[in-house]
């Protein structure tokens, strides 16, 4: 069921959102060569605590850790550790979710370790790049699958491709709520948008196939099938009668 946010609601999701985006700003200010990605973990927990919230993902269906660090070939899901390292030229996501006054806010940026390939930098561009087109011209009315066509047109344009496997989602009380987001699809295809609605939308894009695999010794780290470099890059929005709000920015 979709739930439309009163003005009351999106006061507390502005809240939840702003912790978000200041935790990847903290996060992108230590992510350099050496650092562990339990130590990102650590920072995020920390900031995320002090400012009085939870974070989304600690023990979300048994999720171990505050944030998702994934590197290189990782899409999505990676588990901080302390015995993985940051080297030059990695490329990782992180995703970040914090809960406070009963809702939720999500976000996630792919972040450049020292410096990496003009390959991968330009894969790291375009995802984000990918988000903007998404939401262009998106407003109260609008379909979903002006979202997906959107990405996935920018996306194959350069050559990638766009996970089908892992989707964006609606946002609020619950982490994932109706409705699912794909980042493919054809515009002017799928259910109305409606002012009030709040979604997290999230390109997921590889330099190579699109297929992915879920790693079975963990569970959640999920993975390029053909070993190819992924970038991710996410923002909660609220649907306006003019366009959107990017709550995590």
């Amino acid at each position: 069921m979709i739930t439309l946010k009163s003005e009351h609601d999106l006061e507390k999701m502005r809240v939840a959102n702003r912790i978000v985006r200041d935790v990847l700003l903290l996060v992108a200010d230590n992510v350099k060569v050496g650092v562990s990605t339990y130590h990102l973990d650590k920072l995020a927990r920390e900031y995320i605590e002090k400012a009085g919230a939870t974070p989304s993902f600690l023990n979300y269906h048994g999720y171990p850790a505050s944030i998702c660090t994934s590197i290189d070939d990782v899409v999505v899901h990676g588990i901080p550790s302390k015995k993985v390292y940051l080297e030059e030229g990695n490329i990782i996501g992180i995703d970040v979710g914090a809960y406070i006054h009963g809702f939720h806010g999500d976000g996630a940026r792919t972040f450049i370790v020292g410096k990496t390939t003009p390959e991968k930098e330009k894969l790291v561009q375009v995802t984000k790049e990918c988000f903007f087109m998404g939401i262009d011209g998106l407003k109260n009315g609008s379909r979903l699958g002006d979202i997906g066509g959107r990405v996935q047109a920018h996306a194959e344009s350069h050559g990638y491709s766009v996970v089908r496997d892992l989707v964006g989602h609606g946002i609020g009380r619950e982490m994932h709520e109706d409705p699912s987001v794909p980042n493919y699809g054809k515009i002017g295809r799928g259910i109305r948008l409606h002012s009030g609605m709040t979604i997290a939308i999230e390109p997921m894009i590889n330099m190579g196939g699109y297929a992915v695999t879920t790693d079975q010794k963990d569970g959640w780290t999920v993975r390029t099938r053909d070993g190819s470099p992924s970038a991710h890059y996410e923002n909660t929005v609220l649907i306006t009668d003019e366009g959107v709000e990017i709550l995590t920015l």
